[in-house]
């Protein structure tokens, strides 16, 4: 194997430490999301890109998409979240072979609700350690990172965002 990079030292650590980062962030995430709102991150995340989409409204596919889930894993989760009246599923009215899923009044107020606690925790967690150029070097670094892994930016892109 005389053809394999190894990583320098340095590469290791800023590997060791992105690692380290990729996995304690979704557990604090997780627990106070689970804490404050009673909601999972993959259900707040659910509920935020629904309530960024026209009419808060996506299709189901369109919603696995900007999840990064599987069609079987998002509707098992809108299925809790329906029994919770966040979510209703809908034909689609342009193509009724497909399936809308449609934030709800008490999932709108659910995701207004959580949200604070969960930018709180993003911030406090993420956002307030760095300096606005670290900031603005994290974008950047993310954006190149994500250019390999979602070339077409499908996450990043959700609906409501800006780019």
């Amino acid at each position: 194997m005389t053809d394999t990079r190894w990583l320098t030292a340095d590469e290791l650590r800023a590997w060791k430490r992105l690692i380290a980062v990729v996995e304690l962030l979704p557990g604090t995430l997780e627990s106070q999301l689970q804490r404050d709102s009673g909601l999972s991150h993959f259900e707040y995340f659910t509920l935020a890109m629904l309530s960024e989409a026209p009419d808060r409204t996506l299709r189901m596919t369109a919603l696995a998409t900007h999840t990064n889930a599987t069609l079987a894993r998002l509707s098992h989760v809108v299925s809790r979240l329906e029994k919770r009246g966040l979510v209703r599923r809908e034909v689609c009215a342009q193509d009724r072979r497909a399936t809308n899923a449609v934030l709800t009044a008490a999932g709108w107020t659910a995701v207004v609700a959580a949200a604070p606690g969960h930018v709180r925790t993003v911030r406090e967690t993420v956002i307030d350690p760095l300096t606005a150029a670290d900031v603005a070097d994290l974008d950047r670094i993310m954006g190149r990172i994500l250019d390999v892994l979602d070339p077409t930016h499908v996450m990043v892109d959700a609906p409501g965002t800006d780019d």
